[in-house]
């Protein structure tokens, strides 16, 4: 008798042989046959897989392999830096750079005395990248915003400026690169120097363009061809119809540039080439700017951390002549998660640091490892282990960071839910869709994940990540994060496997 009480109590629960309980038993099931036979192929067996997918809404976990295990992440480590910008610093926040003056301006409009140019870590200043869809746009008018400040300067009666042109980054640290960057990277745009103060994504645009046969190729730059930069041509051009053969280097410490490009008759080709102290280059190329806009200027451009006694600028001597202030941060995240930029991701993280230091640690304000330990908040209300993560730069560069996928899909669940409702849209739109915008455009452009998937892509040699968002085809939204590391069949086998699981989440009912 209890035993028929029990089947009957069973049955009016819905136990384990309804039809309903049995297809929600089946779609995770072939969901994870699915993403296995993908994973298990044979030209991944070197390499190590981590995967975790969560239904965001209800919590569940569909698909799990070392979910917990710890991946080196690539650049994956921007969805951190985005999401604990947005949510300690809040989607009104902007970046400002301020201009002074120190001395006395004569009736002459002759300045007695120095422009000091105060970085606020803008990482935007003068850069080439769009927010709406991360693309790079070379047209760019870099150089407006040096213009508006001569118009300033001529606001205040400055004709001429008897001293220097002095720059100021000590809002963040003087320390260029990222913990465990790799050196052979420093000429190349993705590994620009940081600094408090920043211009033109700390990058020279150098344009090459083949002549005749057997001359050197032409060369030039922007900005201004500026004299900051010392470019050594050893281009040659080469017969038509021959192969474009690239070879830059930027020698260490310094900014001799040497170009040992071959081309053939007509090509051109443009690269990105990186500089030694960024805030050296910004005051020099805005003396440039102010002489080219017709306010001489007599002094040098400076470096502040040169000077024996720093800018005061709370006294009567120093003047505010002009302020830029960055777009919001949502418009700078989205330039940090779509076209995947470096500088930017780790600009941001020293910020947070400057903006809000812990007051009971040994840290330097205005560091990296700052940065990360005061976003260790966001990351603990995500419910990330934040004793298990291993985080030391914004950006993902490095390789002592550490990241398993259950804590970045737990970081992705918090931002969906977000209590502000503005910091969730941020982080979502900041992220590039699958098919149409970003480091995303050329993936997935069919299929269910077309236009629906939005994450971030990642990658280093030997390691590839893409974690993000995808509604399944039951409406549901879900969070992935795919990581690999050690797979040296190269990264488009891993990519293909990535966009392939992503497409099958998306066709999950």
């Amino acid at each position: 008798m209890a035993l028929k009480r029990f089947l009957v109590l069973l049955l009016l629960c819905g136990g384990a042989s309804s039809p309903a309980a049995a297809q929600e038993r089946e779609g995770p099931r072939r969901l994870r046959n699915d993403i296995n036979r993908l994973l298990d192929a044979e030209r991944f067996e070197r390499g190590f897989w981590g995967v975790h997918v969560l239904d965001v809404e209800s919590g569940r976990t569909l698909y799990a392999r070392n979910a917990g295990k710890s991946f080196v992440p690539a650049s994956n480590a921007k969805l951190y830096s985005t999401a604990a910008a947005l949510d300690l610093l809040g989607p009104d926040y902007r970046f400002e750079t301020r201009v002074y003056i120190d001395g006395v301006v004569d009736e002459d409009g002759a300045l007695q005395g120095n422009v000091i140019v105060r970085g606020g870590a803008d990482p935007t200043l003068g850069g080439h990248y769009l927010a709406d869809s991360g693309d790079w746009d070379e047209d760019i008018d870099a150089l407006a915003v040096f213009r508006a400040w001569a118009d300033s300067l001529r606001a205040a009666g400055v004709r001429r400026i008897a001293g220097d042109v002095i720059g100021d980054d000590d809002v963040i640290d003087d320390i260029p690169l990222g913990a465990n960057w790799a050196w052979d990277d420093e000429t190349w745009y993705y590994s620009a120097q940081l600094g408090g103060l920043t211009f033109h994504d700390n990058v020279i645009h150098l344009y090459v363009n083949g002549q005749s046969p057997g001359m050197p190729a032409a060369l030039s730059w922007e900005p201004l061809n500026t004299g900051y930069v010392q470019v050594v041509n050893r281009t040659r051009t080469t017969e038509a119809g021959t192969r474009l053969n690239e070879r830059y280097r930027r020698l260490r410490g310094g900014n001799i540039v040497e170009v040992s490009v071959t081309l053939p008759p007509g090509a051109s080709e443009l690269e990105e080439i990186t500089v030694e102290n960024p805030t050296a280059y910004t005051v020099y190329v805005f003396r440039e700017a102010l002489l080219a806009s017709g306010i001489a200027v007599a002094g040098d451009p400076v470096d502040a951390d040169d000077l024996s006694i720093k800018p005061s600028y709370e006294t009567p001597a120093y003047r505010l002549v002009a302020t830029h202030r960055s777009a919001p941060l949502p418009d700078v995240a989205a330039m940090v998660n779509k076209p995947s930029q470096n500088l930017y991701a780790d600009l941001i993280m020293k910020m947070i640091g400057a903006a809000l230091p812990q007051e009971d640690s040994d840290l330097a304000p205005g560091s990296a490892a700052m940065g990360l330990q005061t976003a260790m908040g966001t990351f603990a209300r995500a419910g990330v282990d934040t004793s298990a993560i291993r985080l030391v730069d914004g950006s993902g560069l490095s390789r002592l960071n550490l990241i398993a996928p259950e804590m970045t899909t737990s970081l992705l669940s918090f931002m969906w839910t977000h209590p502000n409702e503005r910091v969730r849209d941020a982080f979502y739109d900041s992220l590039p869709v699958a098919g149409e915008s970003g480091s995303l455009k050329r993936r997935m452009r069919q299929g269910a994940a077309a236009g629906n998937m939005r994450g971030k892509t990642g990658t280093l040699t030997f390691a590839s990540s893409l974690s993000g968002y995808v509604r399944a085809q039951s409406g549901r939204m879900l969070a992935f994060s795919i990581m690999s590391n050690h797979h040296i069949r190269g990264s488009g086998d891993v990519r293909r496997a990535q966009d392939a699981i992503v497409e099958r989440l998306a066709q999950f009912e």
